[in-house]
């Protein structure tokens, strides 16, 4: 299990638990509702926190993401 900061001085953490990597993100602003497919990210929204795991369309890949 590995976690890391975000590298844009926003509120929350990146993350690689048994092979899974994603992040988790507390906005400031912007509230969200749903879920979104990315290329490499699936994001579930609700409110103003917001989980990536990856996944998605798989058009990208995510190559050493935490670390």
């Amino acid at each position: 299990m590995r976690i890391n900061t975000l590298n844009d001085n926003t509120n929350g953490f990146r993350f690689n638990i048994a092979g899974v990597q994603g992040l988790y993100r507390k906005r400031v602003a912007i509230r969200r509702f749903g879920i979104t497919r990315g290329d490499s990210m699936t994001g579930f929204h609700l409110g103003k926190r917001s989980l990536y795991i990856e996944g998605g369309n798989y058009r990208r890949m995510l190559h050493n993401f935490a670390g």
